[in-house]
């Protein structure tokens, strides 16, 4: 038990000023991670199996590397030992960012749409949109893009954040509309040329 000064832990108000300051400290962290954390049904199952393999495989591992370094004696010049720390430390992290991440998921699920049950016209989060800019250099270009959640993003495949400019664009949306985006060259009117739920 902590004392502080001759105050008893219990007295109240030991209990308030330290109980304020603990939610204080446990309220005072990113407030972006608060948001929800939409998902797709496919990137949730990634974001498992990526937790999955840390803790089962991955972490046990490293933990049995640590412990045979740390066994060996002098832990200030063993580079297994060291190593082994700082990759439990960036494992441990990880681990935690992304239990975070499926506290706050929301998961998606577009099976209505992708049978027809409601309008698969317009434009929401999971939708394979295919759009063409009026003007410009990329002018009657196709350019097809899937919006997905923010721990989805992958460029290659033309996966974006709903969060980014075009997906704000784009959602709500639907066939045949003209919208406007912004790029870094100003702004470009697109039509939307297609929409679908995979």
């Amino acid at each position: 038990m902590v004392r502080l000064a001759g105050i008893e832990p219990t007295t109240p108000w030991f209990v308030a000023k330290y109980s304020i300051q603990l939610s204080y400290s446990r309220n005072s962290h990113n407030y972006a991670m608060e948001e929800k954390n939409y998902i797709t049904p496919a990137g949730h199952e990634r974001i498992k199996a990526e937790l999955l393999q840390l803790l089962n495989l991955d972490r046990p591992e490293v933990v049995k590397v640590v412990h045979w370094a740390a066994s060996n004696g002098d832990r200030s010049e063993n580079g297994d030992y060291i190593y082994g720390k700082k990759r439990l430390r960036e494992i441990d992290r990880r681990i935690r960012f992304l239990n975070k991440r499926l506290e706050l998921a929301v998961v998606v699920d577009n099976s209505a749409r992708k049978t027809g049950d409601t309008n698969a016209e317009q434009i929401f989060f999971g939708a394979t949109v295919t759009y063409s800019p009026l003007a410009g250099k990329d002018a009657g270009k196709e350019i097809e893009v899937t919006i997905v959640g923010v721990d989805e993003v992958d460029l290659e495949k033309n996966h974006v954040s709903w969060v980014s400019p075009i997906a704000k664009a784009l959602i709500k949306s639907r066939l045949g509309d003209c919208v406007m985006i912004q790029t870094p060259t100003g702004s470009v009117e697109i039509e939307i040329l297609n929409v679908q739920y995979l």
